[in-house]
Parts: structure tokens; C-alpha cells; sequence
């Protein structure tokens, strides 16, 4: 594979990151300036060291030791201010490293905030997650690792080649050979070791995403005895990845030894160069000497960057699965002049509305549906019918294809989309909770709400007794998605979180699952007392609880196959009516 040149994509990340290094640019060049003082000290090691060796004449007794010992004392100086300026350079490395990282995982999770929900629908979890921790560290390895010891490279690389030049340019033609060789080694190998490495990165984000589905699906695994059923298909996820590491490093992993073999060859030929000169008395021993140690720090550089090409190549296959996921498009924006809704009084209509999440495979078709403000809407179905893409289509997760939906008669395109969700509280069937006290997950997007109000919301949903047993009461710290309570009583809470919003319309997305049958009367009873005049949309399987609904509609096939109350439904003997037996029957 040849590639004279960097390709687009690679440049773009490269030119990306040094966006990102810029911002801190004081800091940076103060740290290029440190690296370019401690290199030059250093460099003037071997030029020294040629001159102590020259102090020493031939002959017993010849040894100008004055001399010598002014070089050495010089040498121990020069490597003692070249430390401390390294040691420096380092701590303003990792420093710049952190707050250039701590930008670009900023700016990935803000990004990932604004994408719309069908992103995380098509992505797995953990492939999200590995980009913004294991991935931003790789880059983070990268920034504060290898971009200073490419600094250190190239200074003492051509600062090794001036002197070389200057105590003997014939010698120099040695490296006219190697060098070359060397180039066209590594870019030959980098060319094709570069797409290993993202796919290295691209098996982690798989084995991540597998992982984190089942540690979520631990106790489906468990009841179905699927463990080694499990643990099979982790070994192809684990074998794949394993597979995908060890082709990376492996031929990551030839380019340092075949240029140190280059590097090596090229002092064979200096010691040959330089014995036949000293016998023509065109060189010192002590400029031998010097040119040699050059030459070795002239080489030594060169089979570092051929060593840290894997550690390159995998940073920027990382840094561009990060930008990848920075280009996503985000939700698109409102419309110029959108309106904002204000005191919403709940009327929504569906009007002829078609929509699928792909285009060949269309979920609703020409769908009309009427709420009135204050009604109790249940929506019922089979499984797949697209009851939960109603509710998608009402908040603008999604958009329909055709077709128009209005909320107190203006289209919903037609208003910012913050307002419209504000405009409704929203329970689904996978609750969430996050590490906080009940109270603060209660009271969730409001915190200035009455402990009052709190406690006769969680009273009215049959809550409140469970937290009055807790050591903590409503101060009681919940784990990570609430773990240390049941899924019932998780459910529970985000019904009375929803109840605390200030908002005229609600959405009930099978979000009583998880309680039984009694409980969920009372909670709809409770719901509706606290709720009047308030517009409801509710998904239920267990059809005896929402017989007191106003309206329910039957959707099956992406249409609504039948609407009207509950009485008015199961006396026509229908779709409904048949799913409404159904359930009763043994």
C-alpha cells in the first residue's frame, strides 16, 4: 500500500488535536522551550567528552588533568541543569495533557447530550462508553508520552547531525544510506499496520458494548441458565478483540527492531569510516569518540519513533473514533422563530401521520388521533403495533415522515422542542435513578418544590411508608440507578417524580409494570385526583387498569384500529374486547 502522504482523515485528527493543544499554547511552548534547553545541554555531552579525550596525549605522564577535570565538572553540570529542565518540562507536560483531555471528554459528553435519542438506539452502551474513557485516555497516553519524546526526537536528532557535521562531513555520508532505509521501512510497515489499530479500537467498543449487556442482563442469564451459553459468545467477543490487539501490536512491533538493525549497521560502518581516517590522521581519537556518541544519539531517536509508531498509530485510530462520534449530527435545531409553549392546556391531534425508523419499514401509516385537554388517554396493542413510537413521535425524538402533529392547535415543528418536553412528564417502563437522596431524585429537575408537596406525592403513589422505614427517611442515599431498592419501588418513585413536575400533560409508558394489579388502581385513582384537567397518554398491557380511561385507543398495524371507552369497546367485541378476555382467560 503506498501513501506518499498523509491521508485527509489522518491529517484531520492530527490538525484536530493540535486544536486542542493550542488553546494552552503559553503552556505548550513553554514546555517546547524547556525540551529544546535541556536537549541542547545534553547535546554538548560528547563534544566535551572528545575534548578530555584529547587532553590525554600519547606517552606516560601525558594526561593534562586540569583539563580534564574542567570538562567532567562542565559534563556533571550541563546533565544536572538538563534533568531539572526535563523534570520541569514533564510536570508541564502532564499538566497540559490533563486539561487538553479534560476538554475533549467535555466536549464529547456535551456532544453526546445534544445527540437525538435514535443515536443511542443504533449504538451500543458500551461502545459509547469506551469512547470517552478508554479511547480519551489513549490519546491522553499520547499527548503526555510520546508528543514530547517526538519534541526530543527531532531536537536531537538535527542538533546531533550539526555536530556531526561539523567535526567530520565525510563521515556523515554513513547516514546518506541508513536513513533512507530506514524511512522506507517505517512508512512502509506504518502504511500497513494503521488499520489494525482502528480496528483494535473497534473490537474494545464491541467487547465493551457486549459486556455492559450482560452485567444489565444478569438475572435473564441466571434464570434461563444461560451462563455458558454466555460465556461462549464472550470468548468470540474476547477472541476477536484478543486477535485484534496482539495484529497490532505484533506488526506495530517490527519497525523498532528492523531500524535499530539499520541504526546498529550504521555504527559498524562509522567505526570502519573512522579507523581508516585516523590512520590518514584526518580525525582525533577525541572527535571519534565525539561523532560516535552522536552518532548514537543521532540513531537513538530515530529507532524511538520507529518504537513508539504503534503507540501513534493506536492513539490517533482512537482520537478518530472520538471525532467520529464529536461529527455526529445532533439533534437538529429549532426552527427560525419557534415559538415556546406556555401554560399548555394539553389539546393534541395526530393528523395523518406516517413514520418508520427506516425508510422501507414504515411503523405508523396515516394515523389520526384526537386528545382533548384533561383526558385520560390509554393506548393498547399488540406488541410491535407502535404504541411506544407515539410517544416518541409527541416528545420529537423522533420527527413523523408525513403528517402533522399540534399541541393547543400549533404544529409541534413550530415550537422549541425544550418547551415541548417541558410541557410533559414522562414515566417509562425502564426507570431511572441516579446516585442521590430520594428527596433530590424526587424532586428531579425542580429542587425548590415543598417537602410537603414530596411527601403527599409519594403518600398518593403508596411510597411514602417504604421511605419512612429507611434509617435516612427522604434523605436515604440510592445507589447508581437506584440498586438498592426494588424495580416496583423504583417505579414507584419516578410516578411521584413525575407527579411533582409542574407540567399539564403526562406520559405513562407501561410504566406500572412493576406493580401489582391493586397498587396500580390506587396509583391511577391517586394520579387522577392530583392531575385534573391535566391531558394523560398511558401504555398498559394489563388492560383492567385502564378501564376508567376516556379514551382508548387500539393501535395494531401502525394504525388506530379502534377507539372509544372502555364500555363502548368491549360491547363492540372487537380487537380489544378479544384482548381484554384474553387476559382472564386460565
Amino acid at each position: 500500500m503506498k501513501q506518499k502522504n498523509p491521508s485527509p482523515k489522518r491529517l484531520t485528527v492530527l490538525l484536530r488535536l493540535w486544536n486542542y493543544l493550542y488553546r494552552y499554547k503559553w503552556m505548550l511552548m513553554l514546555s517546547l522551550f524547556l525540551t529544546v534547553a535541556g536537549n541542547l545541554l545534553v547535546l554538548i555531552g560528547p563534544m566535551l567528552s572528545g575534548f578530555a579525550i584529547d587532553a590525554i596525549k600519547p606517552g606516560k605522564g601525558r594526561v593534562a588533568f586540569d583539563k580534564v577535570l574542567d570538562y567532567c565538572a562542565l559534563m556533571i553540570v550541563f546533565f544536572l541543569v538538563s534533568s531539572l529542565l526535563s523534570y520541569i518540562q514533564s510536570v508541564f507536560m502532564i499538566n497540559l495533557s490533563q486539561k487538553t483531555i479534560q476538554k475533549m471528554r467535555k466536549d464529547t459528553f456535551e456532544r453526546l447530550v445534544d445527540l437525538p435519542v435514535g443515536y443511542f438506539d443504533q449504538h451500543q452502551t458500551g461502545d459509547i462508553i469506551s469512547r470517552i474513557t478508554y479511547d480519551i485516555d489513549t490519546v491522553n497516553t499520547s499527548l503526555s508520552n510520546d508528543l514530547i519524546q517526538i519534541c526530543t526526537s527531532f531536537i536531537t536528532v538535527f542538533g546531533s547531525l550539526i555536530m556531526m557535521l561539523l567535526i567530520s562531513p565525510v563521515m556523515v555520508l554513513v547516514f546518506a544510506v541508513t536513513i533512507p532505509l530506514s524511512i522506507f521501512i517505517t512508512k512502509y510497515i506504518t502504511a500497513k499496520v494503521r488499520p489494525l489499530f482502528r480496528e483494535r479500537s473497534e473490537k474494545l467498543g464491541e467487547l465493551n458494548g457486549f459486556v455492559e449487556e450482560i452485567i444489565s442482563g444478569q438475572k435473564t442469564i441466571k434464570a434461563y441458565h444461560q451462563e455458558e451459553t454466555m460465556i461462549a459468545r464472550f470468548e468470540e467477543k474476547n477472541q476477536a478483540a484478543t486477535q485484534a490487539f496482539y495484529n497490532a501490536e505484533y506488526y506495530g512491533n517490527i519497525v523498532g527492531p528492523s531500524v535499530n538493525f539499520i541504526n546498529n549497521l550504521s555504527i559498524s560502518l562509522i567505526s570502519l569510516l573512522g579507523a581508516i581516517l585516523f590512520l590518514h590522521q584526518m580525525i582525533t581519537v577525541g572527535k571519534l569518540t565525539s561523532f560516535t556518541l552522536y552518532s548514537r544519539k543521532f540513531s537513538g531517536p530515530i529507532n524511538e519513533l520507529a518504537n513508539i509508531i504503534s503507540e501513534l498509530q493506536s492513539s490517533l485510530a482512537a482520537a478518530e473514533r472520538v471525532f467520529r462520534l464529536m461529527d455526529e449530527p445532533p439533534e437538529p435545531a429549532d426552527k427560525p422563530g419557534s415559538v415556546e409553549y406556555r401554560d399548555v392546556s394539553g389539546d393534541v391531534e395526530m393528523n395523518n401521520i406516517s413514520f418508520g425508523y427506516l425508510p422501507d419499514r414504515i411503523v405508523l401509516e396515516n394515523l389520526n388521533l384526537k386528545a382533548d385537554r384533561g383526558s385520560l388517554i390509554a393506548i393498547v396493542g399488540p406488541t410491535g403495533a407502535g404504541k411506544t413510537t407515539l410517544i416518541n413521535l409527541l416528545m420529537r425524538f423522533y420527527d413523523p415522515n408525513s403528517g402533522h402533529i399540534t399541541l393547543d392547535g400549533t404544529d409541534i415543528k413550530d415550537a422549541t422542542r425544550k418547551s415541548l418536553r417541558q410541557a410533559y412528564a414522562m414515566v417509562l417502563q425502564d426507570t431511572w435513578l441516579f446516585h442521590g437522596t430520594i428527596y433530590e431524585n424526587l424532586t428531579y429537575g425542580n429542587d425548590s418544590i415543598p417537602m410537603e408537596d414530596v411527601i403527599k406525592a409519594a403518600k398518593a403513589v403508596k411510597i411514602h411508608h417504604y421511605i419512612e422505614t429507611l434509617p435516612e427517611g427522604y434523605q436515604t442515599v440510592l445507589n447508581e440507578d437506584g440498586i438498592n431498592i426494588s424495580q416496583g419501588q423504583k417505579q414507584l418513585l419516578t410516578i411521584a417524580r413525575a407527579m411533582l413536575s409542574d407540567c399539564n400533560m403526562l406520559i405513562l409508558d407501561e410504566a406500572t409494570s412493576n406493580v401489582d394489579t391493586r397498587t396500580e388502581i390506587e396509583i391511577q385513582k391517586a394520579m387522577r385526583v392530583l392531575m385534573q384537567n391535566k391531558t394523560c397518554f398511558i401504555i398498559a398491557h394489563r388492560l383492567s387498569t385502564i378501564e376508567n380511561a376516556d379514551i382508548v385507543l387500539v393501535v395494531k398495524d401502525g394504525n388506530i384500529a379502534e377507539q372509544g371507552s372502555h364500555t363502548e369497546l368491549i360491547a363492540k367485541k372487537g380487537i380489544y374486547a378479544e384482548l381484554y378476555h384474553s387476559q382472564f382467560q386460565s
